[in-house]
């Protein structure tokens, strides 16, 4: 298997990857050609069908294809150049190859989250997360399977369950050092703050947005879960089931980052802070071990809007 992160350019490439998008547009001279977004587990690349001919078989976004291509420059930016391609039989790859993963047990991970909705108190609130997370033998599988982002942070098979645990720590961790925090709400929140996304997210490998995703995202669908939930317990606080959504609509932190609210409570804050420092931390993880940079600093890094220092020192 030739992984798209070690292919390097003037390379020949015969392979097969995962077309994730395919466009035909016309050049300025009107002459048609095809621009692909190729994948594998170990990320995207833009590819070019220049000529359209008997060597370019038919195929749809979503389709397994094998392309012989050359690896050029456009850009500053790597882009294979395909000759030849058709559509992948199902006996001439791995889907593994094509599945980036958590290298963490999903199993594991998910028990964790067991004990932290076992160590809720309040048992309306154990109720509404025994209602989302364990009861629901699909939703389960698919909040274990899920990634937790398009392109972001966590966006790989297993990263919304990785990414909810890592929030859930870092809320336990700070909960008890500040008065005032509600814990089995903080921990309630943390745990559900990201759910929508099992909706907002196609499953892996497309990992693509879906229409709900598209037309309400998943604070919205969040939301929503937790409000069907509440209706299933009895005589469940309505002040309470406010508190709780209030969290998931605020956890955004800020209205130019999409939220809907400003966090009003500190558990609300609290998960905002903690979602946003996970984000953020993952992400300088991925650069750093992707960066085959020089020296200690990384390129420039359009999603954290600055250039990165690796802490090396002699």
């Amino acid at each position: 298997m030739r992984y798209l992160e070690d292919v390097k350019e003037n390379e020949h490439v015969v392979e097969h990857y995962l077309c994730r998008q395919k466009q035909t547009l016309k050049t300025r001279g009107g002459k048609t050609y095809l621009s692909l977004r190729l994948s594998d587990k170990t990320g995207q690349m833009d590819a070019k069908v220049w000529e359209m001919n008997n060597d370019i078989q038919s195929f749809e976004e979503g389709d397994m294809i094998k392309i012989d291509a050359q690896v050029v420059t456009y850009q500053n930016e790597l882009q294979l150049k395909v000759i030849k391609l058709r559509k992948s039989r199902e006996d001439e790859f791995i889907p593994l190859n094509y599945v980036p993963c958590t290298e963490k047990d999903i199993d594991a991970l998910y028990a964790e989250v067991l004990e932290f909705i076992k160590s809720v108190g309040h048992p309306k609130l154990r109720a509404v997360l025994e209602g989302i997370l364990v009861k629901d033998e699909a939703r389960v599988a698919a909040f274990k399977s899920h990634s937790a982002a398009k392109q972001m942070h966590h966006s790989y098979m297993g990263g919304l369950l990785e990414h909810t645990l890592n929030v859930a720590q870092i809320c336990d961790f700070m909960s008890g050092r500040f008065k005032h925090v509600n814990r089995d709400l903080l921990i309630t929140s943390a745990l559900l703050h990201d759910i929508g996304k099992i909706y907002e997210l196609s499953a892996m490998p497309m990992n693509d947005y879906t229409d709900d995703g598209q037309m309400l995202g998943h604070i919205t669908i969040s939301v929503e879960m937790v409000t069907e939930e509440v209706r299933k317990i009895e005589d469940f606080p309505h002040e309470l089931a406010g508190l709780l959504k209030h969290s998931l609509l605020a956890h955004h932190g800020e209205y130019e980052y999409g939220s809907p609210k400003l966090p009003a409570t500190i558990e609300a804050f609290l998960l905002h802070c903690a979602d946003n420092m996970d984000a953020k931390l993952k992400t300088f993880e991925e650069i750093l071990d992707k960066d085959s940079t020089a020296g200690p600093w990384t390129g420039y890094q359009k999603m954290l809007n600055r250039y990165i220092r690796r802490s090396d020192y002699d």
